[in-house]
């Protein structure tokens, strides 16, 4: 016969049952809470494109940054130290809008700054649209919308998640640079328009009128604080990672003397067309900061659950670049004062938004060459190439060949565009007349490779030239036959740098990442512009761009 278990056992058993149940549930809810915590929502997404940077710049002067700026981005952030622009011509239009569409040319249509349109006939402009006008000026600059843009942006894709409750906004100097992060369903973008006016405007297609801060800012005539002399930040005696201040490199604004500082800018004004001049210093990217700044403020960016984007290019860093080169004291100058406004910048976020409630990007639209007058003076092969030359040549070919120079419709871009029923009329073969065009071209010394849109069509390239090339070929907006310069060797003036090649120099630049859902470290595994949308995305749980083809950066996401 078994002895009952006294009521007391049964009751302890009774009572470390329910317990252990109830942890392994708790245990268990956890575990699913854990599991869906799969997305992070910053109160707002601060993408920022600096114009024209190099890689090299972040270590080049990374001595004189402050804690606050470039160094926090690196040292509290996701450094990808291997990130390129994986098409050509790398260009500000093509590299903001493949940032933010996640894509390339091939698939987002925006193949350079202006091209020739072979529907229209016509060379047009990435963000021009005659069908809006200008809001805020008189002038026709405000004539823009992103319609040539033809897929979603990753800030498209966050208003739609949001049910258009997010806030998206694009702030530039430059129109494209603005435009195009913004997407096509921007609540605003705003560009500055210097010439007499010195104001930040936009276009009808995103509203009827500025809002009341922004007609505030305008008319306070703030920007007239930056109308002051450029001097050095720091003592131009320790700029010892730039050249010399005096050189034959460097351009220089008209009514000036010497390429040198310091640079009196209110003597140059009228003769460098007033408010526009500010744009080649880096007082450019200040008043950028001031604008974003109040921006965030007005608009209430970040103040609530629902995530909101802001879209900052700072532009001022290229037009330094291109009068002065990547080598000059200036460019130097405009880099430690541009660290200076991140700093100023980030602060605003953090008592604003909350340190660590958003999330940061920091890249660049391309790289730049070096002047390729300094490289020759150091041995190094480089040259300049005049189109106009090339040009002539080609059309004297067809005559030659083909009996018209008319076959050839335009040279630009690096891309010749032929006429097809011209061709069709004359009984030439386009495959022929593209091969025949290719040979030619491989004839000039200046040239290094050439490819026929026929074997863009026919070919999967990739890694390479080809490769980057075939990523930037549009097959309804490019051209027929595609060269690439020899290195070192650009179309440009024999002071100041340019860009647009397929080489290192121009596709090397910065992506850093930092904030809200961002791990600490960096990798040098190649990653590529066309991967930051996609990231994103997947850090916001959101859906990628419509045309994304590059893939999330998964080191960086915590």
């Amino acid at each position: 016969m078994k002895k009952k278990m006294p009521n007391y056992l049964l009751i302890l058993c009774l009572i470390i049952y329910s317990s252990n149940s109830l942890s392994a549930q708790k245990k268990s809810k956890n575990k699913i809470e854990e599991s869906t915590d799969f997305y992070v929502s910053p109160k707002l997404v601060i993408g920022i494109v600096v114009d024209q940077m190099r890689y090299d710049y972040l270590t080049r002067f990374w001595n004189h940054y402050s804690k606050g700026g470039f160094k926090r981005l690196v040292e509290e952030g996701f450094d990808c130290k291997n990130n390129h622009f994986n098409y050509a011509p790398t260009y500000t239009g093509p590299g903001h809008a493949s940032i933010y569409t996640g894509t390339t040319p091939s698939t987002h249509g925006v193949i350079s700054n202006n091209w020739y349109d072979k529907e229209l006939n016509k060379v047009v402009y990435c963000a021009s649209d005659t069908s809006y006008e200008s809001v805020g000026t008189s002038s026709d600059v405000g004539q823009m919308s992103p319609h040539r843009m033809t897929v979603t942006t990753i800030t498209d894709e966050l208003r739609l998640h949001t049910q258009m409750k997010g806030k998206t906004i694009g702030i530039s100097l430059k129109d494209r640079g603005a435009i195009l992060p913004a997407g096509h369903t921007a609540n605003a973008a705003y560009w500055f328009h210097g010439e007499n006016e010195g104001k930040w405007i936009s276009s009808s297609f995103y509203m009827d009128a500025l809002p009341e801060w922004v007609k505030n800012y305008n008319t306070s005539k703030k920007v007239d604080t930056y109308k002051k002399v450029w001097t050095t930040l720091k003592p131009i005696n320790t700029y010892l990672e730039s050249g010399s201040d005096v050189n034959a490199y460097e351009g220089i604004f008209m009514g000036e003397k010497l390429a040198s500082f310091p640079h009196d800018i209110p003597s140059l004004w009228e003769d460098n067309k007033q408010y526009d001049i500010l744009k080649t210093t880096p007082y450019g990217n200040s008043l950028t900061t001031d604008f974003s700044i109040l921006a965030v403020e007005k608009e209430g960016l970040g103040q609530d659950a629902t995530t909101d984007f802001l879209a900052i290019s700072f532009s001022s860093t290229d037009y330094v670049g291109h009068k002065y080169g990547v080598n000059s004291k200036e460019i130097q100058d405009t880099y430690l004062r541009l660290d200076k406004d991140l700093e100023r910048l980030f602060t605003n976020l953090d008592a604003k938004v909350g340190k660590g409630e958003y999330t940061v990007f920091l890249t660049a639209d391309h790289g730049a060459v070096d002047v390729p007058a300094y490289l020759k003076d150091k041995k190094i092969p480089a040259g300049y190439v005049s189109f106009d030359e090339i040009k002539k040549e080609l059309n004297e070919f067809s005559k030659f060949n083909y009996g018209t120079e008319d076959i050839i419709i335009n040279v630009s871009n690096n891309q010749i565009f032929l006429d097809y029923d011209l061709m069709l009329n004359l009984e030439l073969k386009p495959k022929e007349v593209q091969e025949a065009l290719a040979h030619k071209l491989l004839s000039f010394n200046v040239i290094d490779k050439v490819y026929t849109a026929y074997q863009l069509w026919q070919n999967e390239y990739t890694h390479g030239i080809p490769y980057i090339l075939q990523n930037g070929y549009n097959l309804k907006r490019s051209g027929d036959v595609l060269f690439a310069l020899k290195p070192n060797f650009i179309s440009y003036g024999k002071t100041g740098s340019t860009h647009g090649s397929a080489l290192t120099y121009d596709t090397h630049v910065p992506l850093l990442f930092f904030g809200k859902g961002i791990k600490k470290g960096n990798t040098v595994e190649r990653t590529e512009a066309s991967d930051i949308a996609p990231t994103i995305a997947t850090l916001l749980g959101i859906a990628n761009p419509s045309g994304t083809t590059g893939k999330p950066i998964e080191d960086i996401l915590e």
